[in-house]
């Protein structure tokens, strides 16, 4: 059971690729719209992010190849796996993306599934794509971080 008054964040799936293909600009959280079975899917932590992206069109905001395992246990009709889900997100958010996702290069992906007090929320970065040199430059800069943490971690050990 969750803390009272705490944020009872239960991470279920995560997209570690995006932060070295992309420069994350902004952050928005969505609620999502799913289905029962879809629901119990990603409960279980059948979900892949790899591949999936959102648009902001005619006002409203969709996922898409965001793939949701069939749930072996579904009774209703079949549902599809990579079917465009809705977001939900405040008016002002999406007046907002719709703005900013007209400039060239931007993209918006999601970087990240989570239970927040019981709801499916997806954690969206509008973000620009990073190319080759970008990629090297960042590993060297992390590279350089890690080298110097460790020198640091014993020089100062007796």
């Amino acid at each position: 059971m969750a803390k009272p008054g705490g944020e009872g964040k239960k991470l279920v799936a995560s997209n570690k690729k995006a932060f070295f293909h992309y420069d994350i600009l902004e952050e928005y959280e969505a609620g999502l719209s799913l289905l029962g079975p879809e629901v119990k899917s990603v409960r279980a932590g059948q979900v892949s992010l790899e591949g999936s992206y959102a648009r902001v069109e005619k006002e409203e905001a969709r996922v898409y190849n965001l793939h949701i395992a069939p749930y072996k246990l579904n009774t209703i009709e079949e549902i599809s796996p990579t079917r465009p889900r809705k977001l939900l997100m405040k008016r002002q958010e999406l007046n907002r993306l719709m703005g900013r996702q007209q400039d060239r290069g931007l993209s918006l992906i999601p970087l990240e599934i989570y239970f927040k007090r019981g709801w499916a929320k997806l954690r969206l970065a509008l973000a620009k794509g990073r190319r080759g040199p970008d990629k090297r430059e960042s590993i060297r800069r992390k590279d350089a971080a890690r080298e110097m943490s460790r020198s640091f971690k014993n020089k100062f050990r007796l």
